[in-house]
């Protein structure tokens, strides 16, 4: 446990980047502890040791953020598989297993984040959804200022109306609010905004940090995070999934394999995106690119696993503890450079 001062977000995004290691949904659906579809967290209060291992190799790989896992944790999923009974307790206990993780680190403190997303209900034709949308993150939110969280993250909204209602409520709990939109095949929200446009919205609403996750991969968010920065004066976030999309596929829903006869009505989207994940090395040149335009806030979103975490870290000059255990292909038997390597195997390498 550190003893260090703790510095605050804002402070740490002053002087440099901050990187968020998210992408719990998929990572335990992967590792066969959730359910994909209706992507409910029950696993934090199902296998709550499973939750903070996660969150233990995030923290090993380099994120300076602990994000609390409840994403889709919110009443209307909760209603969805028919346990609205359990919300409470899944939001109580995920923002304690975060702690937890967070106060087992050495070196200096973790900030804790508390959590609240889409809620997949708000139309901006329909007036009426926005009370219930202000009453689900008002439960959430006041669960995450009894936890005593550090900030709040709000995300992966389509709209800007919903993004609002997120913010006011968020903002009621006097610690900073990142606020990210996902930006879908066309490129805009879906009532209306450009998203640079609805990003300074938010800033002036007061939101402290905007920008864009999940959606789309390193090469089709960044475009769109430049366009924000450049709109903005406060700091920007990019967490994009770790997926090669490009112009004609631009986010991971979009993605098709014409190489595979067998996936289940032919959208490789949610489970079956395995040949399309980026290798680490792009995600470190994501990272360096993207800080080195004034992206200070980074992460990576669903699709994430620990070592591209640490790639991100290294690309931007740290050294985390997982990178003890970072590649150095010298001592490899035919690869390699050492000099107590035999000669014969070097050789060899052309019909490997």
């Amino acid at each position: 446990m550190s003893t260090e001062q703790k510095r605050g977000l804002l402070e740490r995004l002053d002087a440099g980047a901050v990187i968020c290691a998210e992408g719990y949904l998929f990572e335990l659906e992967r590792r066969g502890y959730l359910q994909a579809g209706a992507f409910v967290p029950e696993v934090v209060l199902d296998h709550p040791d499973v939750v903070k291992q996660l969150h233990r190799e995030f923290i090993r790989a380099g994120s300076d953020i602990v994000e609390a896992f409840t994403y889709y944790g919110h009443r209307e999923k909760m209603r969805l598989v028919g346990k609205e009974d359990l919300l409470e307790p899944l939001n109580r206990q995920a923002l304690a297993i975060a702690k937890e993780a967070a106060e087992e680190a050495v070196g200096e403190p973790l900030l804790v984040a508390g959590n609240i997303c889409n809620t997949n209900i708000y139309d901006h034709n329909d007036s009426g959804v926005g009370a219930t949308i202000r009453s689900m993150y008002e439960e959430q939110v006041g669960w995450a200022v009894d936890a005593g969280v550090d900030l709040i993250i709000a995300e992966t909204f389509p709209y800007l109306g919903e993004a609002m209602i997120a913010l006011e409520v968020a903002k009621q709990s006097g610690v900073p609010v990142v606020v990210t939109f996902a930006l879908h095949r066309g490129g805009g929200l879906r009532d209306g905004d450009p998203v640079d446009v609805a990003c300074k919205k938010l800033e002036d609403a007061g939101a402290d940090v905007v920008g864009l996750n999940c959606a789309r991969g390193p090469a089709t968010i960044l475009p769109f995070a430049k366009k924000v920065r450049e709109a903005v004066s406060c700091h920007v976030a990019a967490v994009p999934v770790p997926y090669r999309t490009g112009n004609d596929q631009p986010t991971m829903q979009s993605l098709q394999d014409p190489a595979c006869d067998c996936i289940p009505d032919e959208r490789p989207f949610p489970i079956a995106l395995d040949p399309f994940t980026c290798n680490r090395f792009e995600i470190g040149a994501f990272a360096a690119e993207a800080y080195a335009i004034g992206i200070h806030y980074l992460g990576i979103c669903c699709g994430n696993a620990p070592h591209h975490t640490r790639q991100m870290a290294e690309a931007l000059g740290r050294h985390p503890p997982a990178s003890k255990y970072s590649a150095d292909m010298t001592k490899h038997y035919a690869f390699g450079s050492d000099k107590s390597l035999k000669q014969h195997n070097q050789d060899y390498t052309k019909d490997l």
